[in-house]
């Protein structure tokens, strides 16, 4: 009884706790979504009769619509709020995800077409996802737990990895690759309600004491939604004034070149990865499903890491541009080890260097930590937006290269050595172009305190 009451205690102390750990499970059901084709892709291109370059487009279909909606995406969280703006989304793509599985009841000349239209879709819905969740992060954590809280959602794509892939193998190996999508979409649909249900923006969380609320003021926590004034929408031409502004800085723009390199990395992972278990390495789907869960085991223990140590290092007293940076160069150099498995013909070695490549890749991808440190308070959810676009491109090229270079050259040797230099990019542009972290408008981040009150209990 004494332990139920101290858990209540501690969770009733803690409410951000709680926050992190639905956008956490929310991410595990939405990277689970998008790994769904790559888990299908072996059978899909089979049952199709699609070439490499085919599936590559197939691919990239998410990503299209996901960089297209971009900025979009990010004027609609500055103007209406991240918290509504991804309970609608998570409800979209979750319902378009299962549309997926009805491609099968179609000729197979309709096949392809409609799969593209669709993955097209669910990019549409998820485009505002990570930029939300950024914004979150800021809204209920402070300075010094961002990363952590950060990484713990961007964790989420490897979790989702050991726990979707191989049961997402063995509902194809059991069923039929259709009900993939079935049994995602109506994961994301659940998750979504509970989402729409619980979170908050802390100043109008009816259950947030006020000592919490003091700690995360005091820590640098934004509290509330930074919407667009009442009856004065910002316009486009605001729009694109304020992306040309966060362009035009060196750091913005090494950060989003960086992106694009570490996004190279989490693309082959979410699309190729399993495919090349299958057709380089000969294992079976159900196989390639189980194994594909150890790196990602790593990869998830990585980006946790990553978080923790950047996080202890900023209580320790180190500057944020230390604390941030450090762990991104230790992860691409980790990830670079990628390239060795060109080299290993036991499938146990093949794990151990991918192992340690998606340990890296999760260790270093603090970028949403730093869009949170960094953001210009009135401009955050454009600035996620535009970090995320540079993602989603890399989220285009990787999947169509790797698919002709895997068609020319009849082997995954190069895509590897192609990934492997992505992960060398980021650490180059974290080192030369970027320069030290700080927020350009870096001032307080509320208003007065008198108006920082929760809001009153229901």
């Amino acid at each position: 009884m004494k332990k139920t009451d101290s858990l209540r205690r501690f969770i009733a102390e803690h409410r951000r706790y709680e926050v992190i750990a639905l956008l956490f499970i929310m991410m595990i059901v939405n990277q689970g979504d998008r790994a769904t084709l790559s888990v299908a892709g072996a059978s899909v291109s089979q049952e199709l009769g699609l070439s490499h370059g085919e599936m590559g487009w197939l691919f990239s279909a998410f990503a299209w619509a996901y960089m297209l909606l971009q900025l979009p995406g990010g004027l609609a969280i500055d103007r209406f709020g991240s918290i509504k703006v991804l309970g609608v989304a998570i409800i979209a793509w979750a319902a378009i995800t299962a549309a997926i599985g009805s491609v099968a009841l179609m000729p197979v000349g309709v096949a392809f077409f409609a799969i593209f239209a669709l993955r097209f879709l669910v990019g549409v819905a998820e485009a505002p996802c990570f930029p939300a969740n950024s914004k979150i992060v800021s809204l209920w954590f402070p300075t010094a737990e961002r990363g952590t809280a950060t990484s713990i959602f961007n964790a989420s794509q490897y979790f989702a990895a050991v726990v979707f892939t191989p049961l997402l193998a063995w509902i194809s190996t059991r069923w039929g690759w259709p009900w993939i999508f079935y049994v995602m979409g109506a994961a994301g649909v659940a998750i979504g309600v509970v989402f729409m249900a619980r979170i908050k923006a802390p100043v109008e969380h009816p259950a947030l004491s006020r000592a919490e609320l003091e700690v995360m003021r005091q820590g640098g926590a934004s509290l509330r939604e930074h919407a667009a004034a009442p009856g004065k929408p910002q316009g486009w031409h605001d729009t694109w004034a304020s992306a040309r502004a966060l362009l035009g800085q060196r750091m913005f723009l090494g950060i989003y070149l960086a992106q694009f390199c570490i996004s190279t990395l989490t693309f082959f992972f979410l699309t190729w990865f399993p495919v090349y278990l299958v057709q380089q390495r000969g294992l079976s789907i159900l196989n390639a499903g189980l194994l594909a869960a150890i790196p990602a085991i790593f990869g998830f223990i990585g980006g946790i890491s990553g978080g923790l140590v950047s996080d202890w290092m900023l209580r320790k007293g180190l500057s944020l541009t230390l604390a941030r940076k450090l762990p991104i160069f230790v992860g691409m150099a980790l990830s670079m080890s990628m390239m060795v498995c060109n080299y290993v013909h036991t499938d146990a070695l093949v794990v151990v260097f991918m192992a340690l490549a998606f340990f890296g890749k999760g260790m270093g991808a603090l970028g949403w930590a730093i869009i949170a440190d960094v953001s210009p308070k009135r401009s955050a959810g454009m600035n996620g937006a535009i970090f995320n676009t540079f993602g989603s491109i890399a989220g285009i090229v990787t999947p169509v290269v790797i698919g002709y270079m895997v068609q020319a050259m009849g082997s995954f040797n190069g895509a590897l050595i192609y990934v492997a230099l992505n992960a060398a990019g980021a650490f180059v542009s974290y080192l030369f172009i970027v320069g030290p972290l700080r927020r350009p408008d870096d001032t307080p981040a509320c208003a007065p305190e008198e108006t920082l009150q929760p809001a009153p209990a229901r």
